[in-house]
């Protein structure tokens, strides 16, 4: 931390062939949001929605939008997921018995 009463945290954004990382100084008493305002990257990616789809964490942890920030953080902006992890593993699981099936009916 810096005498001045500042300090640096990261704040990082990705998408599926490009990462944005960007360092930003903010005073001690910054939460998450207004260091992501601060960054500028908004401004950068319009389709940031931090009031909807879009979840917030600090190394891989999600936290709220009003959490205080610590020196040297990264707050991570994540983007809403396209399909539902259980879902896909269950529609796998359904083919692969379907698959077993007709294994067993060549014998």
């Amino acid at each position: 931390m810096s005498e001045s009463g500042e300090m640096m945290v990261e704040v990082a954004y990705a998408l599926p062939g490009k990462q944005v990382v960007l360092s930003v100084k903010v005073d001690l008493d910054t939460t998450v949001n207004q260091a992501i305002e601060r960054s500028g990257i908004l401004e950068q990616f319009p389709e940031i929605d931090l009031a909807g789809a879009n979840k917030v964490g600090i190394y891989g942890k999600l936290t709220k939008l009003d959490a205080a920030v610590r020196d040297k953080d990264r707050i991570e902006i994540y983007r809403p997921l396209i399909a539902d992890p259980k879902e896909i593993r269950r529609k796998r699981a359904e083919e692969g018995k379907g698959m077993k099936k007709v294994a067993d009916a060549d014998e």
